[in-house]
C-alpha cells in the first residue's frame, strides 16, 4: 500500500497514512484522461453561435433582373451566399458539444489524474483546513508556510466558506468540495491539497469502481 505524510497547517508532520494503490497508484490511461478532460471543456461551451441562411436573411423577394438580355450573370435573389449581405452557406448553428463517455472510463480517468498527483509528489494531505476569517491574507500565509508554488487546488470534505472566499481573489488558488473533484481541475493544478476526510471519501466512493 502507498503511503503519504499527514501534516497540519503549520507544515508539521503528524504521521504517515496509508492510501489505496488501486486509486492512487494505478497504471494510468492517458486516452481516458484526455477524453474526460475534453468532455468537460466541451460541456462548458454555450454552443449558441448562429449564422443566417439565405432563407433567414431579410429581402430577396424578387428577381434582381430579368434572366436574359442584360449581359450580367443570371441571378434569382440578392440574398444568395455569393452576394454581399446574403445568407451564409453551411454556416454554424446552435449545437450541443457534449458526447457520451462510459462510467468506467470516467472512473479510470479520475484515478489516472489522482495517480499523476501522487507519483509526481504533487499531493499534500492536511489533517484539516481551518481559517478564522475569509481574508486572502490567511491563504497567502498558508501557501508560504507549506511552501506551495504554482496553481494550488484545495479539496475539503465539508463546506468551508472561509477557505473558498480566501482563495477566490487569487488567480492561482481554487477550492472544491470532495464530491466536486474532477479530472480537469486536478490536472490543471500544480499541487493538490486534500484534508484527511477527503482522502477517505475518495477511497470510499472509488473503491468498488
Amino acid at each position: 500500500m502507498a503511503k503519504v505524510e499527514l501534516i497540519n497547517q503549520k507544515g508539521e508532520k503528524l504521521k504517515d497514512i496509508t492510501i489505496s494503490d488501486s486509486i492512487w497508484k494505478i497504471e494510468t490511461n492517458d486516452d481516458c484522461l484526455k477524453k474526460m478532460i475534453r468532455l468537460q471543456l466541451d460541456a462548458s461551451r454555450q454552443g449558441t453561435a448562429k449564422t443566417k441562411t439565405r432563407s433567414e436573411v431579410s429581402g430577396g423577394g424578387r428577381k434582381p433582373w430579368k434572366q436574359k438580355g442584360t449581359g450580367r450573370a443570371r441571378a434569382g435573389s440578392n440574398r444568395s451566399p455569393v452576394w454581399r449581405g446574403g445568407g451564409v452557406a453551411l454556416g454554424v448553428v446552435p449545437r450541443d458539444y457534449t458526447f457520451k463517455i462510459n462510467k468506467k472510463e470516467k472512473v479510470l480517468a479520475l484515478k489516472s489524474a489522482l495517480t499523476y498527483k501522487y507519483t509526481g509528489n504533487e499531493l499534500i494531505v492536511i489533517d484539516s483546513i481551518k481559517f478564522d476569517t475569509l481574508k486572502t491574507k490567511e491563504m497567502k500565509t498558508l501557501l508560504e508556510t507549506l511552501n506551495l508554488v504554482g496553481k494550488v487546488l484545495f479539496v475539503t470534505k465539508e463546506d468551508n466558506p472561509n477557505l473558498y472566499m480566501a482563495s477566490r481573489n487569487l488567480g492561482y488558488t481554487y477550492a472544491l468540495l470532495a464530491d466536486e473533484i474532477n479530472c480537469y481541475d486536478v490536472v490543471n493544478s500544480d499541487i493538490l491539497v486534500c484534508d484527511e476526510a477527503t482522502i477517505n471519501y475518495i477511497e470510499e466512493v472509488l473503491k468498488n469502481d
